[in-house]
């Protein structure tokens, strides 16, 4: 039998979005706001809207999945909205716009700085990688494309994916995949031009969140003396894979006949791994290099090949570890694709909105925010201290990482309704609401304050 509904309107104060007083705990546990404010634009010295107000809008904006400023319209008469971001006022879609263009990078060291100090006094764990020489925490740096193809904004161009958009680089840090630094770039920059002066940065950033020994992780794009220049002159750790350039593959496979040894072969092939040392110009000692060859005799369709085809993979590295460990290190590099993922497609992130080459920085900058405060709420889901106290919905997997997008749909997208008795805020769930007892646990923590060990170093001047 089908039910038809009548329809009516209520006063009660309704919504959907509850996370945000997740997100506004976590701004809470910051000195964004208070810096923010105190900032001075010269463009706008007195404004109507404080600094504070605009970013957080649009970090509640990117933590809803809606990096679009005519989205803001849709808030701006929703209190809940304004009350859990700390907002005084929420702005116009054309206020919003106008004072993220009036901005540019004024606020860039900021948001950097207190986004590593949120990791360090927020973050449940960092969990390292094993090496022979000890524990590390895995820093992964790597250029990501976004396509704004069809567009006429402000620095998109040819990437190297074949499209039209950005390639702005990107570096996480931890196997849980946060985001340390991020630097917008035009889609026709060349991956190593600039890196040098991020690596830098990054490092100083990473060093903010932890003191443990950390290990870089680059692709052949980075492939350059200067960076290994840095790493050794930092002492950070670095595993890079080598842009074999025009060196011979032939004089490679020689040498992992006499240096390496069998690690499979077969009918169709053979693989030789091993290591050995090579002299870099400008740089004293020579530097370990790790080498995986491969000579196939047949192609993968079993044809039998007239002359055989040679694979060679190298890779920097200053690690003692085995050639078949420091391999498998780098291919768990890979990983950092997913976090491109979730941040480009999970939060809506690929098209950024603007026509402004800078402000597109800037809005990519607070998506990265966001995204480290949507994975924050992810992993203390994800803690024993969790688990032990709140039974989770048993369709949910056990896992070590959530999705961007798992978050945003259990966490943030939450229906509530919220009343006032008492001088006192209520927020009442339904009784079929399976995430309830987790967003209650999660509050409680993010409320809680912060120990001595968790509280930021000092700021960088």
């Amino acid at each position: 039998m089908s039910i038809k509904y009548d329809f009516k309107e209520t006063n009660e104060h309704l919504s959907s979005h509850t996370g945000l007083e997740l997100v506004g705990t976590l701004i809470d546990r910051t000195c964004l706001q208070q810096r923010l404010s105190s900032a001075i634009i010269s463009a706008c010295e007195d404004p109507e809207i404080s600094n504070s107000d605009i970013i957080h809008s649009m970090i509640g904006l990117l933590c809803l999945g809606k990096p679009h400023y005519d989205m803001i319209e849709v808030f701006r008469e929703d209190p809940f909205f304004i009350q859990s971001l700390r907002l005084k006022s929420c702005p116009s879609s054309s206020t919003l716009r106008q004072r993220l263009d009036l901005m540019e990078h004024s606020f860039d060291h900021i948001i950097k700085e207190e986004n590593a100090l949120l990791i360090k006094s927020t973050a449940p764990v960092l969990t390292p990688i094993s090496a022979k020489d000890g524990v590390f925490i895995p820093l992964d740096i790597d250029v990501s494309p976004f396509d704004n193809s069809k567009s006429k904004k402000e620095g998109v161009s040819r990437t190297y994916k074949g499209f039209d958009g950005y390639a702005p680089i990107l570096a996480y840090i931890g196997k849980e995949g946060y985001i340390v630094n991020l630097e917008q770039r035009e889609g026709k920059q060349h991956c190593q031009n600039g890196t040098a002066e991020f690596l830098m940065e990054t490092i100083w950033y990473s060093r903010l969140i932890t003191g443990s020994n950390i290990l870089v992780r680059l692709d052949s794009g980075n492939d350059s003396k200067e960076n290994i220049e840095i790493f050794l002159n930092e002492g950070v750790d670095f595993l890079i894979k080598r842009n074999l350039r025009k060196e011979n593959k032939k004089e490679w496979l020689e040498r992992a006949k006499k240096e390496g040894e069998i690690y499979f072969t077969d009918l169709k092939k053979t693989i030789w791994r091993g290591s050995t040392y090579i002299k870099i110009n400008g740089i004293d000692e020579k530097q370990r290099v790790v080498f995986d060859v491969t000579e196939r005799v047949y192609d993968r369709k079993g044809q039998k090949l007239i002359f055989p085809e040679i694979q060679v993979d190298t890779y920097w590295t200053s690690l003692t570890d085995c050639p078949y460990d420091i391999i498998e290190m780098y291919h768990n590099h890979g990983e950092s694709e997913q976090f491109h993922s979730e941040l480009k497609s999970d939060m809506d992130l690929e098209r950024l909105p603007s026509r402004k080459f800078m402000t597109n920085g800037l809005v990519l900058l607070l998506g990265g925010f966001s995204y480290n405060c949507l994975r924050l709420f992810g992993q203390i889901s994800l803690t024993d201290d969790v688990l032990e106290s709140v039974e989770t919905p048993k369709y949910r997997r056990k896992a070590t990482r959530r999705r961007v997008r798992t978050v945003m749909q259990d966490l943030i997208y939450l229906a509530s309704h919220i009343t006032k008795s008492s001088r006192k805020y209520f927020l009442s769930f339904g009784r079929v609401c399976h995430w309830k007892e987790m967003w209650q646990k999660i509050y409680q923590i993010l409320k809680a304050p912060i120990s001595p060990l968790q509280a930021p170093a000092l700021i960088k001047s």
